[in-house]
């Protein structure tokens, strides 16, 4: 068989950059080393709930193209994401906002909290921050930095606020407004049914092959008595390993899940997603699938998130994008510019992180950047 194009990964950009240019009548044969299609969005009933198999998605957007977009493939709920975050024994609503202000220093006005906040921004002393716990504390002051940033991010990163450079935060959500939604975008929501649906409707009558990472379906497929031909390849894993690591590894982050079912228990934690902030806590935060979809299912189940450094063979979720990494970044995007009839997309094939609609809207505009080139 001969294909326009062989798609490396069934992920939201595999799947959306598949649908289009099958859309555009062009033949496309699908790939991934998992044995699921969906990449991290995978979704997958249990006890009548949707359990987000690969750490909690929520979508959210500004863009009416890419709302109007995903609405073709799924309906979605009204689901705002509020999350709420444990400190010891104290519970506090994220993002940081006047119910978080007003738990932890017994205050009620906008005014009162921001002269506190600014009190502490002053009591730094931090002018030009130099690392990322300098720049927590020069935008938001000590108590919501020692209690809701400090410990979480050291989990998430395996490192000391000191040791991170200060980009990574260079902003802090705060609202002096008495409002959890976590998101400011115009629309957001859960697909009812779970994500997978969309994946199995963008990539409908596409051919998949599960089970199978790149380099073995090339070794497969030479050895074939006749071999599949393809005209171009989307890759959509990691770069670097890509290249075998030519210039050397890329820095990823990882995540560890550990899944629980409660059938005697419908309603563990009251919320979809607490975090916990304290460092002595192994785990950054507690899902509760059930929440995204209002309580459906019977018991409940939860996940616990473990970050962890990454390493070979491992699941890379997070880039880091630190100055080093990105110049090293940028010498893999010189030798993808010299590939001939490779294209390179995604999280991971662009080393960068992506929200779900920014994903999309690549995605679209590299379908259609490929489609003006056959005009």
């Amino acid at each position: 068989m001969r294909y326009d194009y062989l798609i490396v990964g069934t992920g939201l950009f595999g799947a959306v950059f598949a649908h289009e240019m099958h859309r555009a009548g062009k033949h496309c044969l699908c790939i991934d080393k998992r044995r699921n299609i969906g990449g991290n969005i995978y979704t997958q009933q249990e006890h009548g709930i949707q359990v987000h198999k690969y750490g909690a998605h929520i979508f959210h957007t500004s863009d009416k193209r890419v709302w109007d977009y995903v609405n073709q493939f799924a309906r979605f709920n009204h689901y705002v994401n509020s999350p709420v975050a444990v400190y010891g024994e104290e519970l506090y609503n994220l993002p940081f906002n006047m119910n978080t202000f007003s738990k932890m220093w017994g205050i009620r006005t906008p005014k009162e909290a921001q002269e506190i906040i600014a009190a502490q921004r002053l009591e730094s002393g931090v002018e030009h921050p130099e690392n990322l716990e300098e720049q927590a504390l020069s935008l938001v002051g000590r108590d919501v930095y020692e209690k809701l940033v400090k410990g979480y991010t050291e989990k998430q990163w395996g490192r000391d606020c000191k040791e991170l450079p200060a980009f990574i935060i260079k902003r802090l959500p705060v609202r002096f407004t008495y409002d959890n939604n976590y998101f400011s975008d115009r629309y957001q929501g859960i697909p009812e049914g779970g994500y997978t649906q969309i994946v199995e409707k963008l990539l409908e009558d596409i051919p998949v092959k599960l089970g199978v990472s790149y380099r073995e379906f090339l070794a497969e497929n030479a050895l074939a008595a006749e071999p599949d031909s393809f005209e171009k390849t989307l890759y959509t894993g990691m770069i670097d390993e890509y290249f075998d690591y030519a210039l050397g590894e890329l820095q990823y982050r990882s995540l560890r899940f550990e899944e629980e079912y409660l059938a005697d228990c419908d309603n563990y934690q009251g919320n979809a997603v607490v975090n916990y902030t304290e460092r002595r806590v192994p785990y950054t935060r507690i899902i509760e699938h059930k929440h995204f979809e209002f309580g459906a299912g019977e018991g409940t189940v939860l996940t616990r998130e473990y970050p962890a450094e990454w390493k070979k063979g491992d699941e890379p979720y997070y880039p880091v994008n630190d100055e080093a990494n990105n110049t090293l970044f940028a010498a893999y995007q010189q030798k993808a510019a010299q590939e001939k009839n490779v294209l390179f997309g995604g999280r991971l094939g662009q080393y960068r992180y992506y929200d779900m609609d920014k994903v999309i809207a690549a995605a679209l505009d590299m379908a259609e950047a490929e489609m003006k080139k056959d005009i």
